[in-house]
């Protein structure tokens, strides 16, 4: 077994387990900015409803968003300056109900983001965990490797884009509730020197329970309050801690 695949001895430090008390999640709220009144008004939204049919060109919409700790205010297209200016002044009286620590952020029609698209059910958010299934799939063994191996390879392609912090190397990744290896070598490619990255499953079985990585710093990559990526770097040696 190669010193990659095997889990370092500096993590196998077990803390005490925790219960972690039950909480009741909180719903999305959707409130309608009344220009007469100057003030915002709860909407009764039925369930089931999509969100993105409320969004009306006259409209000034406001969503408190307590999954992601967000503050949505949508301005139709029709919505005068004055309307807006308003809107947002009176804005922190509702987010403060919920937590002062949401984030206000304004977005007008036909310019939202991708994740006020995906808060509001424009787009769908997506989801890393699936895994892709192209019409050629067919269930075989061999077809579930090259889908195991393409996933690797799109985790490998987000790693990439992060880049890593100067002064550090990668050492672990862990993807949901998957830990893999990580190893970059020089490879020959028709006469060119090719520096490629992959990840591979540890192959030694790691025993239940919490661990502390001590000597290695975790970096976490998020996506719209949830995390993708949790990496594992370690500091390299540099020319003055050799002397």
């Amino acid at each position: 077994m190669s010193n990659e695949e095997k889990l370092p001895t500096d993590l196998s430090k077990r803390l005490k387990k925790v219960q972690l008390p039950e909480f009741e999640e909180e719903k999305l709220r959707i409130f309608q900015f009344n220009d007469q009144l100057a003030e915002y008004e709860e909407l009764d939204v039925d369930e089931g409803v999509p969100l993105y049919e409320l969004l009306d060109p006259d409209f000034i919409l406001l969503f408190v968003d307590p999954e992601h700790y967000r503050v949505w205010i949508w301005h139709g297209a029709n919505t005068t300056t004055r309307m807006k200016f308003i809107a947002a002044k009176i804005a922190p009286k509702i987010r403060d109900r919920y937590g002062i620590a949401y984030k206000i952020t304004a977005v007008d029609e036909g310019q939202e983001t991708k994740a006020f698209k995906i808060t509001s059910g424009i787009e769908k958010e997506i989801d890393y965990e699936k895994e892709q299934t192209g019409p050629a799939y067919e269930g075989t063994a061999a077809d579930d490797e090259l889908i195991k191996e393409l996933s690797r390879e799109k985790i490998v392609l987000l790693l990439e884009k992060a880049g890593i912090p100067e002064g550090y190397q990668r050492k672990m990744v862990i993807v949901k509730n998957k830990i893999y290896g990580y190893k970059e070598y020089d490879q020959n490619y028709m006469g060119s020197v090719i520096k490629e990255k992959k990840l591979f499953p540890l192959k030694e079985q790691v025993p239940d329970g919490p661990y502390l990585a001590e000597n290695y710093v975790p970096r976490i990559l998020f996506s719209f309050n949830n995390v993708v990526i949790t990496e594992l770097l370690q500091r390299t040696e540099t020319e003055d801690s050799n002397n």
